[in-house]
């Protein structure tokens, strides 16, 4: 199973709701290394049995990190593959296996992922916001304080930003945003890939209005969008004309303009095209 002659740590994605996404290379790690490490035994033992899985499982989980990332590196040195799994999704992504991961690479073994659901990108490529740029935050703070301040250090953030949140949270979580970041526009997906998956989208205060929702959530928020100012274009284009004479071509003139007045390149590079081709 180990690559290259090395023992090896296998990071497993497992399905976040429906089974059926469960790669046949998932099952077959997971069915092929000597240990299996897992936030919870009880919910992955559900997941084994589906898929007739008999591997011995340990425990691996936020309270225990330390102890039994030392207890994986021993593992690793008499020569057992492991496999990494949270209870559901990739591990690592607000899951444990930080220190692990670190250990692991410390101790000169194999890392590798096996690919699988992700809730996160899930509800990105579905949420209508732009996908181009964006920051997984995961969960906020669960203390309004402190989540409060973390939303004013991401308030101009200019890309679109994903969170997790937990149902019981949800109502406050999204006031708070609406309060901080103002009404952008946002989709909440929840239960995904499940058989009452569904996404609310609009702006933060529409999603206010919403009640009695359950199941886990990703709460996702357009990037903060810079008010321009008011810049008369006609001094733009004498900027732009003023570079171009001290021999820059039209591409780059308009790049540091748009730079120096934190605008589109593209716009403002369409609007000097058009008003040169009027002239």
């Amino acid at each position: 199973m180990s690559l290259k002659n090395k023992t090896t740590l296998f990071l497993v994605a497992t399905p976040i709701g429906n089974l059926n996404e469960m790669t046949t290379r998932a099952v077959d790690v997971l069915k092929n290394v000597q240990v299996i490490a897992c936030e919870d035994t009880r919910n992955t033992l559900k997941l084994l049995t589906h898929f007739d899985i008999h591997t011995r499982m340990i425990s691996y989980h936020n309270f225990n990190e330390e102890e039994s990332s030392e207890g994986i590196i021993k593992l690793l040195d008499e020569g057992q593959d492991v496999a990494l799994v949270s209870d559901a999704g990739y591990p690592l992504i607000s899951d444990p296996g930080y220190l692990l991961v670190n250990r692991v690479i410390e101790e000169g073994y194999d890392i590798v992922t096996v690919s699988g659901p992700n809730a996160a990108l899930n509800a990105l490529v579905a949420s209508g916001l732009k996908t181009n740029h964006y920051l997984f935050y995961g969960f906020l703070n669960s203390k309004q304080s402190q989540a409060k301040k973390e939303l004013e250090e991401l308030r101009n953030f200019p890309y679109t930003l994903i969170f997790y949140e937990a149902p019981h949270r949800i109502e406050k979580t999204l006031k708070l945003c609406l309060e901080v970041l103002g009404d952008r526009r946002a989709c909440l997906a929840r239960e995904l890939t499940k058989l009452h998956e569904e996404y609310h989208r609009g702006s933060l205060s529409e999603l206010c209005e919403l009640s009695e929702l359950k199941g886990e959530m990703v709460l996702l928020i357009e990037g903060y969008e810079k008010e321009t100012e008011e810049i008369d274009q006609e001094e733009l284009f004498k900027e732009i004309n003023g570079l171009i004479k001290e021999g820059y071509k039209t591409k780059e003139a308009v790049g540091l303009i748009a730079k120096k007045h934190d605008l589109s390149k593209n716009v403002l590079y369409n609007d000097y095209l058009k008003c040169s081709s009027k002239k």
